[in-house]
């Protein structure tokens, strides 16, 4: 499903995509990733990058002259992502992992604000809701709250916590009108607070 997921949210874009499916075979995948860095400007990889013993997307691009750039964000939903450049062919990739929470807030989060750039387009306007109820997350990891947004009659935005089934939780999505960023460092998050939103 991630792979229509996130081609349809590149579809107002207007981006030509394609989509191709990599089976949990080494040569496979070194395979269709030669072919497709030199046939493309970004991959979006979805899944295939944490520590399981079939992940081998790091070690076949690291084989195929990718630079990686970093592997793992102190984050959560997504932290195993990976990215990286090709300096030869000029194609970046974007390898996301496979949970469906993960691979859409990082496509969110990290590479519509890089194809806005690429585009030649300002960044995304900042935007900020006011958390609607109080929240606790333990790890010391950003971490990105979906929500659904209110307007209150006194002009704020208010963004109430859904509760969910971890990043696998793709149902949930259809109920989320955004991501609240909550930062790192915290584990108790007060109603009334603000922070940065990604609708």
């Amino acid at each position: 499903s991630n792979a229509h997921q996130l081609a349809s949210a590149l579809g107002k874009w207007k981006v030509s995509t394609e989509l191709l499916h990599l089976a949990d075979d080494p040569e496979h995948i070194r395979q269709v990733l030669g072919e497709a860095l030199k046939k493309f400007d970004a991959l979006i990889l979805s899944g295939g990058v944490s520590m399981g013993k079939l992940d081998f997307v790091p070690s076949v691009l690291a084989e195929l002259g990718v630079e990686k750039l970093f592997h793992k964000v102190q984050q959560r939903p997504g932290k195993p992502f990976w990215f990286g450049k090709m300096e030869t062919e000029k194609a970046v990739v974007f390898a996301f992992p496979g949970n469906p929470v993960s691979s859409f807030m990082c496509l969110n989060r990290y590479f519509l604000p890089w194809l806005r750039g690429s585009l030649g387009l300002p960044y995304f306007e900042e935007k900020y809701a006011v958390l609607a109820q109080d929240f606790f997350f333990k790890p010391d990891l950003t971490y990105f709250l979906q929500v659904k947004i209110s307007h209150e009659k006194d002009g704020r935005l208010m963004a109430r916590p859904l509760a969910g089934r971890g990043s696998g939780d793709l149902a949930n999505l259809t109920e989320t009108d955004a991501f609240l960023e909550l930062p790192r460092g915290r584990q108790e998050f007060k109603a009334g607070a603000v922070f940065p939103l990604i609708p």
